[in-house]
């Protein structure tokens, strides 16, 4: 770190910087590498057009095969609404070790709160470009707008206003699923923009689109944000060994609760079971609320494997290159969203209009192989991932 001229007479200030990849926990960023499979499995089907909607953007029931209505119960239980909470989990768990960190270092309360405003609109242009020119259901500008209007309560020394905001937004999760059974639910989750066959038609399509979702998605991740803080600020995934039991009892619980809680919308999905709408709207709400206690299990397995690694010794190959596409997240976000646009819209080769729902997942889970093999590349090198070098030059600056 380096001294920068002071901004208090008896305080100098400490020039902030970014976490070294050496110094990063290795639980969170696991349970990223692994998850970033079920985003690229969650998301691809929503480049899928020229046929009929369905339930949260799959095809209609009758415009699949068997073996890709069974993907869709599998996806709609364990990816759908799964792996987005448990990112904005680990956004609020990252947030506070930031905060910690940096208060640490004798930063006041004012710089910290300047510096998560400055990373949130870092974050905001960056799911900006990505929501305009890739894919218009960005989440990326969601996470930097909660972090400018919420940088007060994330740094906050109390825990009482992370409690309050867990607590809203999880009911306000749940509410906002019970929307998939209300008329037109098909029609608002289909992509007009992959459907475009003009280049310039569906860049403006895509921006309508991803600026009606940045300011509803907020309401849906804000209370796994603040339950992500709670958590960090009990060191869950720090120190992994000392909270095993815990993370062990969230883990299976949550995972097994979510995917029980996403069976039924799953079942709706793939036409394999027919309700009214009463049936329906509680099973969309029930798909959500569990997607909240799924990416809560998701994240404490990654932190009990953690402590089972290094009972044996350490990560495997296997658990080091996931720990590598982890630290590279964002790279990896942007980067599936690159191979989708280029190879789906009908303003591209337009292969969404002929895949279907299982062809889908094994391009997604293709994708997510070669990210892999980038984050591997990266890792061998000590190189940073394109888009976490971008973010770091936007919060902090230019390196001294």
């Amino acid at each position: 770190m380096h001294p920068t001229q002071p901004t208090h007479p008896t305080h100098p200030a400490v020039r902030p910087r970014a976490t070294a990849l050496s110094e990063r926990v290795p639980a969170p960023d696991l349970a990223r590498g692994a998850l970033l499979l079920f985003i690229c499995l969650a998301n691809v089907h929503h480049y899928l057009h020229a046929r009929p909607e369905g339930v949260r953007g799959y095809p209609a029931a009758g415009a699949m095969s068997a073996l890709d209505r069974v993907v869709t119960v599998l996806q709609t239980s364990l990816a759908d609404a799964r792996a987005f909470p448990m990112f904005s989990i680990l956004v609020g768990y990252g947030t506070w070790q930031l905060v910690r960190r940096r208060l640490g270092t004798g930063a006041t309360p004012p710089e910290v709160r300047r510096l998560l405003r400055r990373r949130g609109a870092a974050l905001l242009a960056v799911g900006a470009l990505h929501g305009v020119l890739l894919f218009s259901g960005d989440i990326a500008a969601t996470y930097g707008l909660l972090l400018v209007l919420l940088a007060g309560t994330l740094a906050a020394p109390r825990a009482r206003g992370l409690v309050v905001l867990a607590v809203t937004g999880t009911v306000l999760a749940g509410a906002a699923g019970l929307a998939v059974a209300l008329p037109g639910a098909e029609d608002a989750a289909a992509l007009t923009s992959v459907t475009q066959e003009t280049v310039p038609a569906a860049l403006l399509t895509r921006a309508v689109e991803w600026g009606s979702a940045t300011l509803l998605q907020p309401l849906l991740v804000f209370g796994a944000v603040a339950i992500g803080a709670l958590a960090a600020r009990r060191g869950l995934l720090d120190d992994p060994a000392r909270h095993c039991r815990t993370l062990l009892a969230v883990g299976a619980g949550g995972v097994a609760l979510s995917a029980a809680g996403g069976l039924p919308l799953g079942l709706l999905a793939a036409g394999a079971w027919e309700t009214g709408t009463t049936g329906t709207l509680l099973a969309g709400g029930l798909h959500a609320l569990t997607g909240y206690a799924g990416g809560a299990g998701y994240a404490a397995l990654a932190g009990f494997v953690v402590v089972s690694a290094s009972r044996r010794g350490g990560f495997g190959a296997p658990g080091r290159v996931l720990v590598a596409l982890g630290r590279r997240s964002l790279s990896g976000y942007l980067g599936h969203s690159v191979v989708f646009a280029a190879l789906l819209p009908a303003s591209a080769l337009g292969l969404g209009a002929e895949l279907g729902v299982a062809q889908a997942a094994l391009l997604a889970a293709g994708t997510w192989l070669l990210l892999l093999l980038g984050a591997a590349a990266l890792e061998r090198t000590g190189g940073r991932g394109p888009a976490e070098v971008l973010l770091r030059r936007l919060t902090y600056g230019r390196p001294r």
